[in-house]
């Protein structure tokens, strides 16, 4: 088996190719394959180097590696050029000399007495003349290939039988008046001489099969096998896109995401184990995956499901596979500096222990965490308002006497302490949790209080409640 993926590179990769790629690497790897990669640049005008590099390192972060390639299409027009003459001589394409002009007024006018258009041949009837004629004018040619009569059926391997009667096809322009091959054209020649065994790509190549399969004939080569994955749709059931939280590949992990994680979601997204299972390693995607169980309708994306997975993901790892992707995000939120990192190794490793529960993202444990590392924090408004109550002042000013007399500062320790108060107080003990987290950490919400105390240290814990301590009812 031969797959490819073959992403165009005028833009980011996307959720769609992503997970095309995804399940091109999964088939390869399921039957001890080859997975191609294939740049598509031919559009020479939208395409970019940067935008090869952001899909090459869009791919390898998702761990989709390739075994051969990338070949790029651009680096490979005269074999596309060899070929549209090969099927010149032999009859099956001609040469058009149709300007843009008189073709968008030739449609117009079909439009205008109400006829379906498609190309008329005009260029297939011209005689030996007319045609050096042109030629001598320096007109401008492409070739068109010539659609015999007749219809062409395949088997797909999503959907099933699928036909198309040639009437309903026109003679398609293979080699454009630049020397460019057109989509159709250049990726039957590449997936014929890559020995493409099984083409896996998007719905929205189904129209585009007919005509390819008709190349293929007229080459004298076997059409490979075609499977079109349905489209992914957003929560609304419309096109994808960025407000459905769909972005490019590269954004994801931008925003914390586990390529684990993302890799897992986009298996699922139009394709199922057969059982009710979620979470799959990567071993088992390869064993489980097999193009007959991806379903014909849309895939729809939901990336509160998706941040779900990634939150699972996340519990499952050790902190110290943690370490470095958190590190990363508290670095970029000027938390800690390159040259503390082994210094407070095991004051972030106990800091993602703590935290790791409550993640969805390795960005959460910079945003949700800051308190951690930082003293200038705000107070949530609502829990001042909840929690913050008269005489509080006075007894967190006793809070603050046991405190410095807790040694050592341990969870039980810490806990003793301010039950211990509480009792004495006559209240309960909530009465001092409450208003001690958000002074400590800003929030009404987090780790177990006696832990994230103890983790904070002593000194932190003092320094903040003396901060606050004028500010207290």
């Amino acid at each position: 088996m031969r797959v490819r993926i073959a992403p165009s590179p005028t833009g980011y990769l996307h959720i769609g190719t992503a997970r095309t790629a995804l399940y091109n690497w999964l088939l390869a790897r399921k039957h001890k394959g080859t997975f191609v990669l294939r740049i598509e640049d031919t559009d020479v005008e939208r395409s970019s180097q940067e935008m090869v590099d952001v899909i090459l390192e869009s791919l390898k972060w998702l761990g989709l590696d390739w075994d051969e390639g990338p070949y790029f299409q651009s680096r490979r027009v005269e074999i596309y050029r060899r070929y549209a003459e090969r099927l010149l001589k032999e009859g099956k394409a001609y040469c058009c000399y149709c300007t843009p002009e008189e073709l968008k007024e030739r449609r117009e006018q079909a439009i205008r007495e109400g006829r379906a258009w498609k190309y008329d041949r005009k260029c297939l009837y011209l005689s030996e003349e007319e045609k050096k004629k042109l030629e001598k004018e320096g007109r401008p040619r492409a070739i068109r290939f010539l659609v015999p009569p007749g219809k062409t059926e395949f088997n797909d391997l999503v959907h099933g039988k699928i036909e198309k009667n040639h009437e309903d096809i026109e003679d398609f322009v293979i080699l454009k008046s630049d020397g460019m091959p057109t989509y159709n054209f250049a990726v039957v020649v590449d997936d014929h001489e890559m020995g493409i065994t099984h083409v896996i790509r998007g719905d929205d190549h189904i129209s585009n099969t007919p005509k390819q399969i008709l190349i293929y004939r007229a080459l004298g080569w076997e059409p490979p096998l075609f499977g079109h994955l349905p489209l992914i749709l957003g929560e609304d059931r419309s096109k994808l896109s960025k407000r459905h939280g769909a972005v490019a590949v590269l954004q994801y992990k931008e925003d914390g995401f586990l390529p684990d994680a993302l890799v897992n979601y986009l298996a699922l997204l139009g394709w199922s184990p057969g059982d009710n299972r979620e979470i799959l390693s990567r071993e088992e995607l390869i064993e489980l995956f097999s193009i007959e169980r991806v379903s014909d309708r849309n895939a729809i994306f939901d990336r509160r499901k998706l941040l779900w997975m990634n939150g699972e993901y996340i519990k499952m790892k050790s902190e110290d596979e943690l370490f470095d992707g958190v590190w990363e995000f508290l670095k970029k939120e000027e938390l800690v500096k390159d040259e503390e990192k082994e210094e407070k190794r095991d004051y972030i490793l106990g800091f993602i222990k703590l935290m790791k529960e409550r993640c969805k993202t390795l960005k959460d444990f910079a945003t949700l965490g800051y308190y951690f590392f930082r003293d200038d924090f705000e107070l949530d408004p609502e829990g001042i308002r909840k929690h913050f109550y008269p005489g509080l002042k006075e007894r967190m000013e006793k809070l603050l006497e046991r405190f410095e007399k807790t040694e050592p500062f341990t969870v039980e320790n810490i806990e003793q302490a301010l039950r211990g108060l509480a009792e004495e107080l006559g209240i309960k003990a909530k009465e001092l949790i409450h208003p001690v987290r958000l002074i400590c950490s800003g929030m009404t919400f987090g780790p177990g209080l006696f832990e994230l105390l103890a983790h904070l240290g002593k000194e932190r814990v003092i320094r903040r409640i003396k901060k606050r301590l004028p500010e207290l009812p």
